[in-house]
């Protein structure tokens, strides 16, 4: 038997390229994560760069004098939501984790009034059956407060540690400031130091990347921002009327969260709080969060289409094991990076997985 060398080589080098890809794309994580301050600050700079052009097309400034007047204003928007923020969010995960308690008896009320209504004998369900029921629901509910309660003591032992927010926040604004003042130097030096072909080269591909995943990204939190704006809107209206909305910014911020999501939505949220509402009489409540929930539908609808110019392509198949892969290695957080890997997977590998990816490695060449 002849074993051709040239087809292995060749299967070899386009396994090796893979895999190399694949790694390259993991250390960019980890590096972005471990400068996760700078990340901040380019991302930002990206979002206030065409105000920068806008204002120096208008008043004729000088690049620095219009970046230094977007920055004070930028900085002073982001300081004054940081600090109402924080404080806010403490308050309200303080009292919640006081009140974790009465909420977990509660809920335990809520199940057994539930399964006491259910007609066993009709059903012909055995005792021990149900018994089992209750105790794996009783068992669920304090998995779902231990979960609540690790969360907010995190969240508060993180934004109570204020030398590492100072760090943090201070770092961030003095890369954001050199980035919007000196952009075009940098630039420069980045042509400078490295070969004209990789800069070229580089250069193609992020912004290809950039156009998908930029373009991904920018109309995800357009449509999520909006939707948080008008939960936190409603939400605090809610509790200022004196419905039962004791945390409207941490339901907001949830709310926000799991709208981010690929395939999940608001309804995730507000559709099991307002049946639950109902069914422990507090019908006010769920009929104003399912009013809430309608109003936000129909803005999302109207605005979507204006905003998501195109489809990313990827099946929602793909996008759930992504959501599950990302929530298996880093957690919550992971169920949204996940799909953003996916997508960078897929604009690295486009040719590739036009191809047809195992076609591509291992079929001869004719």
């Amino acid at each position: 038997m002849v074993i051709d060398m040239n087809y292995w080589g060749k299967v070899f080098k386009n396994i090796i390229i893979v895999l190399l890809t694949i790694v390259g794309i993991y250390l960019a994580f980890k590096l972005a994560v471990f400068y996760m301050p700078f990340l901040i600050a380019f991302i930002l700079s990206l979002v206030i760069e065409p105000i920068i052009k806008l204002i120096m097309k208008k008043t004729k400034l000088k690049r620095k004098t219009s970046a230094i007047i977007v920055f004070g204003l930028a900085f002073a928007i982001i300081i004054g939501l940081i600090v109402w923020g924080t404080t806010t969010i403490i308050t309200e995960a303080s009292k919640l984790l006081e009140n974790l308690n009465i909420y977990f008896d509660k809920a335990v009320e809520f199940v057994e009034n539930i399964i006491s209504k259910i007609d066993i004998t009709k059903l012909n369900i055995p005792e021990d059956v149900i018994t089992t029921i209750q105790t794996s629901a009783m068992e669920f509910v304090e998995v779902i407060i231990n979960f609540v309660k690790q969360w907010l003591t995190s969240i508060l032992s993180f934004l109570t540690s204020i030398p590492t927010i100072g760090i943090y926040t201070a770092i961030t604004f003095l890369a954001l400031y050199f980035i919007c003042v000196d952009r075009i130097y940098m630039l420069d030096q980045l042509e400078h130091h490295f070969p004209q072909q990789w800069v070229r080269t580089l250069g193609t591909h992020l912004r290809k990347l950039v156009k998908t995943l930029g373009g991904y990204l920018k109309a995800e939190l357009i449509l999520v921002l909006i939707s948080f704006i008008i939960s936190l809107i409603g939400l605090y209206i809610f509790n200022i009327v004196g419905l039962n909305v004791p945390y409207p910014l941490i339901a907001a911020l949830l709310i926000g969260f799991i709208d981010l999501l690929p395939i999940f939505g608001s309804g995730f949220v507000m559709l099991p709080w307002a049946i639950i509402s109902a069914f422990t009489g507090d019908i006010t409540l769920g009929v104003s969060i399912l009013i809430l929930w309608a109003i936000m539908s129909i803005v999302r609808q109207f605005v979507e289409p204006k905003i998501v110019s195109g489809q990313i392509g990827i099946h929602p198949i793909f996008t759930l094991i992504a959501m599950y892969t990302g929530y298996k290695f880093i957690g919550i957080l992971g169920m949204v990076i996940g799909p953003i890997v996916l997508i960078i997977i897929k604009n690295v590998f486009a040719t590739l997985i036009d191809k047809g990816v195992f076609k591509t490695i291992f079929e001869r060449q004719t």
